[in-house]
């Protein structure tokens, strides 16, 4: 519990606008590591807005290719890593979708 303490100070310190936003592409380009998906802003705020609501699911938006929903799950693998409850991450497919975005919805 005390890592999951940690990470909600940190994301509390880049706290930012509420709202669906798209996960930069570029955090595809390199390795991922912990410290690489809570830099990305779109998914801090994501997870700040989630623990600030109980009932709310966090929504990651994926385009219908193969690899965009394997960065998808794999998103969703990390977050539960880092201590979001796994039942409040859903996946969506949305064919229009050009990036991974994140939406907060109760």
């Amino acid at each position: 519990m005390k890592a999951f303490q940690v990470i909600l100070m940190l994301l509390a310190v880049f706290a930012g606008h509420a709202g669906a936003a798209d996960v930069a592409p570029e955090l595809w380009d390199r390795p991922r590591s912990a410290q690489a998906i809570m830099a990305q802003p779109a998914i801090r705020q994501a997870v700040l807005d989630l623990q600030a609501r109980s009932d709310a699911r966090l929504w990651i938006v994926h385009g219908s290719r193969q690899d965009a929903l394997l960065q998808a799950e794999e998103l969703r693998a990390w977050l539960v890593a880092l201590a979001v409850e796994s039942v409040r991450v859903q996946l969506r497919a949305d064919p229009a979708a050009t990036s991974i975005r994140l939406e907060i919805a109760d």
